[in-house]
């Protein structure tokens, strides 16, 4: 009966798809990350210069829309070139890869930014469950289910010591107006946060974030704890 009341609300959704995410993809890749970002500092030294940066950044758009193209999403995101693929025999494929593109991103004053970046790909999954009639699924299960895709795959990496400083979660909410580089200043105060963190810390000053991106608190609050998925229970077998 609570399995199919969860099923009914639509709340295991998003915590499937969290816990697909990571088991079958963050786990894997995460942990390379830092060898690969390593390996292409010591071949191109000037580009990589901030070690706080060496992370794999996983946006997360509140909206679920995701642009394949992420010069098309934005033209100040520039690709530049791919990190060491990482090939594993997986679930039967022989020598399955997996890889990382390394963007060029350009702030106002015309200086280049270099990092890891891509979407959070099991988001295309609610997206299209709210574009099709059979799944019932609404643009507002799609916004509830994307805040706590966002809140239940934070719980899991936090909670995951292989993937420790490995990744940094992009959450925000696109805003109404069309923006032409909303994209690229989003990663941006991330990756200028990541590295003036230090000193911040030091003086006891923290970079204001812009007024799109949400963390973790802003997420908690708006999501009540009753929109959580329930374990089921066993003692009714």
């Amino acid at each position: 009966e609570m399995s199919e009341m969860s099923e009914r609300s639509k709340q295991n959704v998003a915590h499937g798809l969290a816990w697909s995410y990571y088991v079958r993809y963050l786990k894997i890749v995460l942990p390379r990350v830092k060898k690969s970002m390593e390996e292409f500092s010591r071949a191109n030294p000037n580009m990589l210069a901030c070690r706080e940066t060496w992370k794999l950044h996983i946006l997360v758009p509140l909206s679920c829309d995701i642009y394949d193209d992420l010069e098309k999403a934005d033209s100040n995101i520039q690709y530049m070139t791919d990190l060491t693929e990482i090939t594993l025999t997986r679930a039967g494929t022989k020598k399955r890869v997996y890889k990382h593109s390394l963007y060029a991103i350009r702030d106002e004053d015309n200086k280049l930014w270099h990092c890891a970046v891509e979407y959070a790909t099991l988001l295309q999954s609610l997206y299209a469950m709210s574009q099709d009639e059979c799944a019932a699924f609404s643009q507002e299960d799609r916004l509830e289910q994307a805040k706590l895709f966002y809140r239940t795959l934070e719980e899991i990496l936090q909670g995951s010591k292989e993937c420790a400083g490995t990744y940094r979660l992009i959450a925000y909410a696109e805003s109404g107006e069309a923006e032409t580089h909303f994209l690229s200043r989003e990663i941006l105060w991330h990756l200028q946060q990541q590295r003036h963190n230090e000193y911040a810390v030091y003086e006891g000053n923290h970079p204001h974030a812009p007024s799109t991106t949400l963390n973790s608190t802003e997420l908690s609050l708006q999501i009540s704890e009753s929109h959580l998925p329930q374990p089921l229970r066993s003692d009714c077998f």
